[in-house]
Formats: C-alpha cells, structure tokens, sequence
C-alpha cells in the first residue's frame, strides 16, 4: 500500500512540476507575443509617418519642377533674348535639311533636361534626409 502511496505522490509532483513549468513558458511567450505587437505598432506608425513626409516632399517639389519648367518653356516660347543690338533675319536658310533644330529647340530641352536633374538632385537630397 505504502508503494502505491509513494508513486501516486511522485506522479502527483511530476504533473505539478510539468503543469508549473508549461505555465511559466506560456505566460513568457504570451509576454512576448505583447511585446511583438507593440513594437509592430510602433514601427506602423513610423513607416506611415515617414510615407508621409515622402509624399508632402515630392508634392513640395513636383509643383516647384512644374513652374520651373512652365516659365523655362515661356521664356523659350517667346524666344531667347539678344544682348546684341544686332538682328538676325528670320528668313530661314533653304539649305537646311527640313528636320533641322533650331537653337532656340535644343537651348529649351537643354534646360528642361538640366532643370529635371537638378530637382532629382534635390528630391533625392530631401528623401535620404527624412528618417
């Protein structure tokens, strides 16, 4: 009788023993799993704002690039001013092949081309600063 005793209080302290050690690791990982979540939020929330300043730096610039280039487009619109006192004739030359370019056409894409890498310049400036 005394042998049943012994084992069934051994067994008893082996199930309290196991039910004590499962209770601790599951309140550690439920610890963890709130921990998880809370950092998870944290970095939402990061990430939206950053996306955010993202979008409020390319919109700040895309409207300074559209001006830019809407008055590039004028002043060559209107075509380049002389400093000279001297006119050229404005008879073109029947010499020149019909897809000829006039200056005024490659100074304007120059300048838009110029204009649009400067603003990149920028904006990628801007967006490596954001953090």
């Amino acid at each position: 009788m005394i042998d049943y005793v012994k084992i069934s209080l051994l067994g008893g302290l082996c199930l309290i023993l196991f039910g004590s050690g499962y209770w601790m690791g599951y309140s550690r990982y439920i610890e963890y799993k709130k921990s998880v979540e809370i950092i998870a939020k944290i970095q939402e929330a990061k990430v939206e704002s950053i996306q955010k300043q993202h979008e409020l730096v390319k919109k700040g610039i895309s409207d300074e690039y559209d001006a830019k280039l809407a008055l590039l487009r004028q002043y060559y619109a209107n075509g380049v001013r002389q400093s000279s006192t001297n006119s050229l004739s404005s008879v073109p030359d029947p010499t020149k092949p019909a897809t000829f370019i006039p200056a005024n056409n490659l100074l304007a894409d120059c300048a838009q081309t110029t204009l649009m890498l400067t603003e990149f310049q920028k904006w990628y400036l801007e967006a490596v600063g954001i953090k």
